[in-house]
């Protein structure tokens, strides 16, 4: 029996190359989006109507979902995005939306199937964080906030749901190719003391995703998880993810002084 998988904010980034790679190995793949009816005719998997910063869309989503399948092998949270911008640049408000979609939403879907899960006693929750949920970096002090609350609830949820035969893993991506960033959203207000280095951080930021991977690996570790009878917790993704957090642990002043001194490469 063909195992069903939902994959969230299936309609572009890691979701939607996930999601075509499930239906591809022969899994019933099943993607969400906001506007589900846009990107229907694009893809070969089935996709639901689902938006995770509204309460009436998650708290129906269960029925829906469970109208068209049996049962639910895997979850992967993928849904989210990205507040760029300096701490005191963005607005408490902004700060909030961050936390309403990639924390809250996340959390409150994952409650919504729970259920289900706990139902049938078996399954996997995959929630796709990244790196600046076990390090952080300048230019995205809410969006590291956001992915730190997710790792520290799911670890928690690790424990509480293994005596139900659900596993509980995180995914936590370097930048990758994706267009994350291109559709980031950026903080508001600009205070003109942090000029020169919100410039440099801008130059820093463009040329470190200009340089970095496909998101090849991403996929490939989460088709392992999917794969995998009992999976770790932790899974680090691309160069120096495994790294750049023992560093930051165990010897800060050096990764500090190190992005010190990659920011400050790029002049005024």
């Amino acid at each position: 029996m063909k195992q069903n998988i939902l994959v969230t904010g299936a309609s572009s980034g890691f979701g939607l190359l996930l999601a075509n790679e499930l239906h591809k190995r022969g899994y019933n793949a099943i993607g969400t989006s906001r506007n589900p009816e846009g990107v229907q005719s694009k893809v070969p998997f089935k996709m639901l109507a689902l938006d995770i910063t509204e309460d009436d869309s998650i708290n129906s989503f269960g029925k829906k979902l469970f109208s068209e399948i049996d049962k639910l092998d895997v979850l992967i949270n993928n849904a989210g995005f990205y507040l760029s911008g300096l701490a005191e640049e963005t607005t408490v408000t902004q700060g909030k939306q961050q936390f309403e979609t990639n924390f809250w939403g996340t959390v409150k879907l994952t409650n919504e199937l729970l259920p289900y899960f706990r139902k049938q006693r078996f399954g996997k929750i995959i929630t796709v964080s990244s790196i600046m949920g076990l390090i952080s970096l300048p230019g995205g002090s809410y969006y590291a906030a956001s992915k730190h609350a997710l790792e520290g609830y799911f670890r928690s949820l690790r424990f509480e749901l293994n005596e139900f035969n659900i596993k509980v893993s995180m995914v936590e991506p370097v930048g990758f190719k994706t267009n994350l960033v291109t559709n980031s959203k950026v903080a508001e207000n600009k205070i003109s003391d942090y000029d020169t280095y919100r410039t440099k951080l801008e130059d820093y930021t463009r040329d470190l995703f200009a340089k970095s991977d496909e998101p090849t690996a991403v996929v490939k570790t989460l088709l392992k998880l999917v794969e995998s009878k009992s999976p770790k917790f932790n899974h680090p993704v691309g160069k120096g993810s495994t790294l750049f957090p023992a560093i930051q642990y165990f010897a800060f002043k050096t990764f500090e002084n190190s992005v010190i001194k990659n920011i400050n490469r790029f002049k005024n």
